[in-house]
C-alpha cells in the first residue's frame, strides 16, 4: 500500500506530465466535477422516501475515505499519515451512533449532510487540483498543482511531490523515456 508520508522534492525533479498524462488528469477532474454535481442534484432531498440516505451520497465515501489522507498531506504539506482518514471515519460513526440514539436509525438527515459536505470539500478540492494540474502540467501529485501554479505567478520555487497512488507517476515517468529516446 502506499504510503501517505510527505516526501517533496526539490523543484525540477520530477517530469513534467505529457499530453497522455494531462489528458488524464483533466479525465480524472471531470469525473470528480460529474461527482460534485450529482450531489448537488440530492442536496434538497439527502433522505428518500424510504428513509435512507441517497445512493449518491454514499458512493464516493469507500474512495474519499482512502484519498482524504492524501489530498490533506500532500495539498497542505502536512505529515498526518492516515489521521485524516481516521478522524472521518469516526465523525461519520459518532454523527452515526449519535442519530441512532437520539431516532432510532443511523440514517438521518445529520449523517447524510455530514458525508454530503464532506464528500463536496474532497472532490471539489481533488477535481480543481486534477484540472489545473491538467491544464498546467503540475509535475507529480496533483495535489501540489495549486502550489506549481503560486510558483508560476509568484517566482517562488515550491517543492514537488510524486504520486503515490494511481497511475499518473507512471504514466509520466514513461511519457518522459519517451521523449528523451
Amino acid at each position: 500500500m502506499a504510503t501517505t508520508d510527505l516526501k517533496l522534492d526539490e523543484p525540477g525533479t520530477l517530469p513534467r506530465p505529457g499530453p497522455i498524462g494531462r489528458i488524464a488528469r483533466l479525465a480524472y477532474g471531470l469525473a470528480c466535477a460529474w461527482y460534485v454535481h450529482a450531489l448537488f442534484d440530492v442536496s434538497d432531498q439527502m433522505i428518500t422516501g424510504m428513509g435512507h440516505i441517497q445512493s449518491v451520497i454514499w458512493n464516493g465515501v469507500a474512495v474519499g475515505l482512502f484519498l482524504v489522507s492524501y489530498v490533506i498531506n500532500i495539498g497542505f504539506s502536512r505529515t498526518w499519515k492516515k489521521w485524516p482518514a481516521y478522524i472521518s471515519g469516526g465523525f461519520f460513526v459518532a454523527v452515526a451512533a449519535y442519530g441512532y440514539v437520539t431516532t432510532g436509525s443511523a440514517e438521518t438527515d445529520v449523517l447524510a449532510r455530514t458525508v454530503w459536505i464532506w464528500a463536496v470539500y474532497l472532490y471539489t478540492h481533488l477535481g480543481a487540483a486534477f484540472i489545473l494540474s491538467g491544464l498546467i502540467a503540475t509535475p507529480g501529485c496533483e495535489m501540489r498543482s495549486f502550489h506549481d501554479a503560486f510558483s508560476r505567478v509568484t517566482g517562488i520555487p515550491t517543492k514537488e511531490h510524486y504520486c503515490p497512488v494511481g497511475p499518473l507517476h507512471p504514466i509520466d515517468q514513461w511519457e518522459a523515456r519517451r521523449s528523451r529516446g
